[in-house]
């Protein structure tokens, strides 16, 4: 018989011993133990992991995620930048949200492991001001991106073409900064829709830049004709009046040659 607790529940000294002794009772729990972090959730969603570490203070991602996770929230913390590798042993990950952090910086293999099977990934409500393009333009998961802080500039469009926007929240993606100061607080995608490019006043820059350093050298090179031509016309008249300094040797007359 199994004794029962005063709540009706099995005490734990009376749980039932697993074949093969107190060892194998150790390690199953220790299993126990180990299949939620320290200080989070892991309910039951939809007969998978899912685990809910929101608002607990967190200033990096936990090491000891069970691998077999399919939801992830790690929302509303502290957390200011995302290393390499930090969910690469989570293959079974499906959706992961990161919202409300203070993340600033993420290692271009931030989410290595994740392109295949991620479909949903919530960075909105950081300090992201720059995308970066190499840790999640390998990702086919829909991305939420709004409340950063983005500088609008011609690299934040090249990002903007690779990634898949969460169509639920890209209206809420806005220019903090932007080369273009008429844009400033304004929905990015609307100023894209109508025609916007960043990238024409990176181009243009670029162009302007070309112009004055092709001037440059031409200048550098039209002084040094200058300079050459100069250089020659004061060697040559020096020449001259070294000439014109010589004594003149007067011609000497032959007295056998017979007088006029």
């Amino acid at each position: 018989m199994v004794s029962m607790g005063p709540t009706g529940r099995q005490s734990p000294s009376s749980l039932p011993v697993p074949a093969g002794g107190p060892c194998l009772l150790l390690l199953f729990c220790l299993r126990l133990g180990a299949s939620c972090p320290q200080n989070c959730q892991c309910p039951d969603h939809a007969g998978a992991v899912a685990v809910h570490c929101s608002a607990r203070g967190l200033q990096e991602v936990p090491k000891d995620i069970p691998a077999d996770t399919v939801l992830l929230k790690l929302d509303a913390n502290k957390i200011a930048r995302i290393p390499n590798g930090a969910f690469q042993h989570l293959y079974q990950l499906r959706e992961l949200d990161l919202s409300q952090n203070a993340i600033e910086t993420i290692g271009p293999a931030a989410f290595s492991g994740l392109a295949g099977g991620l479909r949903l990934l919530d960075l909105s409500h950081n300090r992201l001001r720059r995308i970066p393009k190499d840790a999640l333009g390998k990702l086919s998961a829909k991305i939420r991106l709004a409340h950063n802080p983005l500088h609008c500039e011609c690299a934040l469009q090249e990002a903007l073409w690779e990634l898949k926007l969460d169509p639920d929240s890209v209206d809420e993606i806005a220019c903090h900064t932007s080369v273009q100061e008429e844009y400033v607080g304004k929905p990015l995608i609307q100023a894209l829709d109508s025609g916007v490019s960043f990238c024409s006043v990176h181009h243009k820059t670029t162009d302007v830049a070309m112009l004055v350093t092709m001037f440059g050298w031409f200048a550098m090179v039209i002084t040094y004709v200058v300079y050459y031509v100069r250089q020659n016309q004061e060697d040559a008249r020096r020449h001259l009046e070294y000439l014109k300094s010589l004594p003149s040797t007067p011609v000497s007359k032959d007295p056998t040659s017979p007088a006029p």
